[in-house]
Parts: structure tokens; C-alpha cells; sequence
């Protein structure tokens, strides 16, 4: 038992943990930190630009790097590392599923910085980079649209006609009815929106519309 206690003890010795090593590893971590900074800051299709969000992914990945380094030292820290981050539970809802992306990004930065495994680490973020590049810029054809108008009377039988005439996909998702007249709300998805927009405009029984494109929960 000795045995297995000294041999466990002594892989956990790890005397390679310098001033240099810990230098080397938070100024690697800074600039793949940095790098994934500017491409959720310019690549993400977020509308609305979350910087608290993105000040908490780039500053992550220096908490975890330190504590994998610290693991490969001692067992006690480990241990204990283990039994903290076992009762640890976060509250903070993560609305886009993009960004459980860039978390797992963070984390993964600071496990390969922490593990001084550098290379891996560049080479994996510059792919991930591109695959986001190649998938944010590639269309489907149709895109998702929200058209809100306004009329003095009731134009939903021209809509529907003109929208079965093309073949295009919509649905009605509020009717209102007012003193001024009717308002609607469909959801519909076309290639052209010019050519929407300029039959709209044809209709004098339409005073005002407006034309919004959307993605997923995201109003553009």
C-alpha cells in the first residue's frame, strides 16, 4: 500500500512548473483568448451584441488553464479542485445555443493552455473559426420574413390569393381589427422581397407596411 501511495503521490510531482512555464501559458492563453474575443465579437449572429457575455468567454479560459496546471502538482489540490466544482451550480439561462459554443471554446482553451498542449490549441480555433465562417455566410435560398401592415379595410383575401398565386409559404399571426382600420401580422418566407415589397406598394387599400427579416428568435 506504501507503494501505491508513493507511486500515486510522486506522479503528481510535476517540478516542470516554473515562473517561465506559468508566464508561457498565460500569455498563450491571452492570445487565443483575444482571438475568440474578435470572432464572437464579429462572427457571432447574435442581433444584439452581448459584450458582458463576451468579456465572460474571454476571461474564463484563465481560471481554468491555472487550475489544470495546479492539478498536475498535487493530489490535494486535485481532490479538492474536485469536491468545489462538484457543488458549484450556475443560474444564468443561455438563451442562443451558439453561445454554449463559445463556453465550450473557453473551457477548451484553458484546458489545452493548462495542459501546455499550445499547438492543439491554435490549430482547433482556427478551424472552429472557418467552419463559422463557411456555416454564418451559407443560405438556404428563402429566407424568413415578418410583414406587419396596416389598411383601411380588410385585404386578407387579396393577401392570401397573391401568396397562393406564387406559392409561398405564410401564416397568420395576428389579426386586429381597430377604429383606423385592420392590422396583420404574417410570417412568410420568400427569396425576392422586392417583389413582395412592390406588390404591396401596387395595393392603394394598404397605407403602410413593413418588411422584417428574422432569424430563429432574432430580429435582424
Amino acid at each position: 500500500m506504501s507503494n501505491v501511495l508513493e507511486n500515486l503521490f510522486s506522479t503528481y510531482s510535476n517540478e516542470s512548473i516554473t515562473t517561465t512555464t506559468i508566464i508561457t501559458m498565460l500569455c498563450m492563453v491571452l492570445f487565443m483568448a483575444i482571438y475568440e474575443f474578435f470572432v464572437y465579437r464579429y462572427v457571432s449572429h447574435r442581433s444584439f451584441y452581448n459584450k458582458s457575455f463576451n468579456i465572460t468567454v474571454a476571461i474564463l479560459p484563465f481560471f481554468i488553464s491555472a487550475i489544470i496546471l495546479c492539478l498536475q502538482s498535487n493530489i490535494v489540490i486535485t481532490l479538492g479542485t474536485i469536491g468545489a466544482l462538484a457543488i458549484i451550480r450556475f443560474r444564468t439561462a443561455v438563451k442562443d445555443p451558439v453561445d454554449m459554443l463559445y463556453l465550450l471554446w473557453s473551457v477548451f482553451i484553458g484546458i489545452i493552455c493548462g495542459c501546455q498542449l499550445y499547438e492543439v490549441g491554435i490549430l482547433t480555433s482556427v478551424v472552429v473559426t472557418i467552419v463559422l465562417l463557411i456555416l454564418e455566410n451559407l443560405t438556404f435560398g428563402r429566407k424568413p420574413y415578418v410583414l406587419i401592415l396596416h389598411s383601411e379595410k380588410d385585404v386578407e383575401d387579396d393577401l392570401t390569393s397573391y401568396f397562393n398565386k406564387k406559392k409561398i409559404k405564410n401564416r397568420f399571426k395576428s389579426r386586429n381589427l381597430t377604429s383606423k382600420g385592420y392590422d396583420y401580422a404574417i410570417e412568410f418566407t420568400y427569396k425576392d422581397i422586392h417583389e413582395i415589397s412592390s406588390e404591396l406598394s401596387k395595393n392603394e387599400r394598404i397605407s403602410k407596411y413593413s418588411i422584417i427579416e428574422y432569424d430563429a428568435d432574432d430580429i435582424v
